[in-house]
């Protein structure tokens, strides 16, 4: 992989939160996406309180997740 090929951003945690917590991310950003409602911090905060994750973790899945449903917009 070369620098240009290199995952920046919220991505490049994937592959460390996937190994620390045994689920794929498609199972966090669904979880993400069934939470209606809430801001990002807010649902940064619920990733930490009910599943145990990280704050960088937890920040890195809902800003993707979130930026990922303003494209669709």
């Amino acid at each position: 992989m070369t620098t240009q090929d290199k995952v920046r951003g919220p991505a490049s945690y994937f592959p460390s939160i996937e190994q620390k917590y045994g689920k794929p991310i498609s199972h966090w950003k669904d979880l993400i996406k069934s939470q209606t409602g809430k801001k990002h911090m807010e649902l940064v905060a619920w990733l930490k309180e009910t599943h145990g994750l990280g704050h960088g973790h937890a920040n890195a899945l809902v800003a993707d997740t979130l930026a990922a449903r303003k494209g669709k917009d």
